[in-house]
């Protein structure tokens, strides 16, 4: 019995074996927790204080108002337009033989664009010739009168027919006589009058004919022929002209800037569909002469005088600066936009600009300038460093932020009249999440 309740002996090794593991784990885990926590924090910390690379420059001393440039009291943005867009057509209808230009090409006054076909031009020009030849050949004839052979046998006609005259007379009297005596009856008499006087008649027509060879044609009968020789010589011209107008020449010296038509096509002298005859042949323009188009806010146009002097950038090379003069402001508003339309003229433009090109016009005041400059001066730093009225300086690798009081703007940049001395390491176009007192670093570029 003893021995039997032995054998029920709870066994306390094996659990405890089973139990001995659990602590080794749970202290593993938290090693690995406190770890990737420590990591965590340390890029957290690295992450916060990373310094950004900024772009620094060198506040310049302080120099006079007039100095600082001149002083810009409106800026506006447009298009830069060709002064005077020509569009070329042709004069008269036909299918383009010939093109010699094309988009982008320079031409010279009266160079030739475009031929046509001039078959039927230079036919119609053949005719008129033609007839002018013969309405000259017409009046010399008239003014050289009858020849002395046509005055012969006019005058040969007469003596003939007053033959016949006589004839006729001497058979008219002795068919009275034989009609008296009752030997022929008095229709006799009738036929010998009738041949009478048809034979006088003719006489008569015939010396008149003769009378006419002699003196020659009428003065107006002269006239006409000449009137019809300046109609004729008129429709010649207009033939002439025409066929010359088959050949399209440049009106000016210029840039093509656009090609409409290609060999082969009908072209017309008046406006037309896409999809029919072309209206005109090639677009061009004098790119030496170019304005921006610009839409003034009827609130600024006050600040504008005439001939308004500006500097012209564009978006394409914001770094090439161009000199521009107010050259036309439009005679009325626009209601709609509250707008008044002005042209700057560009007054040395290059190839680098293209019309439809987007472009700003900084105006300045030269002469506000001038008389605003006595005894002051002022420090100017680049665009876009200027947030809120303040700028951040680069002191000890830290961005620290200085308020200022800016006085305006001119064509070098920001006028700063108060909080600059010059000298000072200055943060061109800051990060918009850059605090006071971050960490920086300086950039190359």
């Amino acid at each position: 019995m003893q021995a039997e309740l032995k054998s029920l002996t709870i066994d306390r090794t094996t659990r405890r074996q089973k139990g001995e593991g659990k602590p080794i784990a749970k202290l593993l885990l938290l090693a690995v927790v406190i770890g990737v926590a420590a990591v965590a924090a340390v890029v957290a910390f690295e992450k916060l204080n990373a310094a950004t690379p900024v772009k620094i420059v060198r506040v310049p001393s302080p120099v006079s108002a007039a100095d600082a440039g001149q002083q810009v009291v409106l800026t506006a943005t447009g298009y830069i337009i060709a002064a005077h867009k020509i569009e070329v057509a042709s004069k008269v209808v036909g299918r383009v033989a010939w093109i010699g230009v094309d988009k982008g090409d320079k031409v010279h006054a009266e160079q030739v664009l475009v031929r046509l076909e001039d078959d039927e031009y230079r036919a119609q020009v053949t005719q008129q010739q033609g007839q002018i030849a013969n309405l000259k050949a017409r009046l010399q004839e008239l003014e050289n009168g009858s020849r002395p052979e046509e005055v012969e046998k006019a005058r040969a006609d007469v003596n003939e027919a007053k033959a016949d005259l006589e004839d006729a007379r001497v058979t008219l009297a002795r068919t009275k006589q034989l009609v008296t005596e009752g030997v022929l009856a008095k229709q006799a008499l009738d036929d010998a009058q009738a041949k009478y006087d048809g034979s006088a008649a003719k006489v008569a027509s015939l010396q008149r004919t003769l009378d006419l060879s002699v003196l020659g044609p009428r003065r107006e009968e002269v006239d006409q022929v000449r009137g019809q020789i300046t109609q004729a010589e008129g429709a010649l011209a207009y033939a002439q002209t025409q066929l010359d107008n088959t050949v399209i020449k440049a009106p000016v010296s210029g840039t093509i800037l656009d090609r409409n038509v290609e060999r082969g096509e009908f072209v017309t002298n008046g406006f037309v569909g896409d999809k029919g005859a072309k209206g005109y042949l090639v677009t061009m323009a004098d790119l030496n002469y170019l304005q921006v188009e610009l839409d003034i806010s009827q609130n600024d146009f006050p600040k504008l005088g005439p001939q308004q002097k500006g500097t012209i950038t564009t978006d394409a090379y914001p770094d090439r600066k161009y000199q521009g003069m107010v050259e036309q402001v439009s005679p009325e508003a626009d209601r709609a936009k509250a707008t008044v339309q002005v042209k700057v003229r560009v007054l040395k433009p290059d190839e680098y600009l293209r019309p439809d090109m987007n472009a700003t016009v900084a105006f300045y005041n030269e002469g506000a300038a001038e008389s605003n400059s006595a005894g002051k001066r002022a420090v100017v730093i680049p665009e876009g460093t200027v947030q809120n009225g303040s700028v951040l300086l680069a002191v000890n690798g830290r961005a620290r932020k200085r308020a200022v009081t800016v006085s305006g703007t001119s064509s070098k940049g920001i006028v700063i009249e108060n909080g600059l001395i010059g000298g000072e390491d200055l943060i061109v176009s800051p990060p918009s999440d850059l605090k006071d007192g971050a960490r920086i670093v300086a950039r190359d570029r």
